[in-house]
């Protein structure tokens, strides 16, 4: 399962985390690939440059195929720019690839972005930001969709609520 969105800050991690406790108290065993923590490891050798975003993804999509190979949902939480990037994981795992959207307005990610990065990149400080200087292609085939509701945003179990939801009603976690 892929949750990505358009912009840093849009709630991916509060999400995943929120899922991750759906699943386990459905007695489903999952396993979160933050960005940010795949980063500092796995990823550690990659840059923000288009040919590294697409590394970074190839990889945490080989990671999950292995976690679904041994019987886990892995809820990979990530910035996924590139429409050919999210191509390939779906090609990856063709039975198991769930594309989860976190459409969220920029100026919700700026008002709410702790270190202030949105500041430094529209101050030309960082470079290659993702929605600023940076491109984002949308998905045009996510399984689900999840937006702000007359403005507001839903909360993370809420949205943890629509994606068990689709899980259930496609057959994912019958045992």
């Amino acid at each position: 399962m892929l949750l990505r969105s358009n912009d840093h800050v849009s709630g991916k991690s509060t999400l995943a985390c929120s899922l991750s406790w759906e699943l386990h108290t459905r007695g489903k065993l999952s396993y979160i690939l933050d960005g940010d923590n795949v980063r500092h490891g796995l990823n550690k050798d990659l840059g923000f440059k288009a040919e590294d975003r697409t590394e970074n993804i190839r990889r945490v999509g080989e990671v999950a195929k292995l976690f679904a190979d041994a019987g886990l949902i892995c809820i990979a939480s990530l910035i996924s720019p590139y429409g050919k990037d999210r191509d390939a994981c779906r090609a990856m795992l063709p039975d198991a690839f769930i594309e989860v959207f976190m459409n969220m307005p920029l100026a919700l990610c700026e008002e709410r972005d702790p270190k202030g990065l949105y500041k430094l990149a529209r101050a030309g400080k960082i470079k290659g930001f993702t929605g600023i200087d940076d491109p984002y292609e949308p998905p045009l085939n996510c399984e689900i969709e999840l937006n702000q509701k007359d403005g507001v945003c839903p909360t993370p179990s809420a949205m943890a609520g629509e994606v068990i939801t689709y899980l259930e009603d496609k057959g994912y976690l019958q045992d």
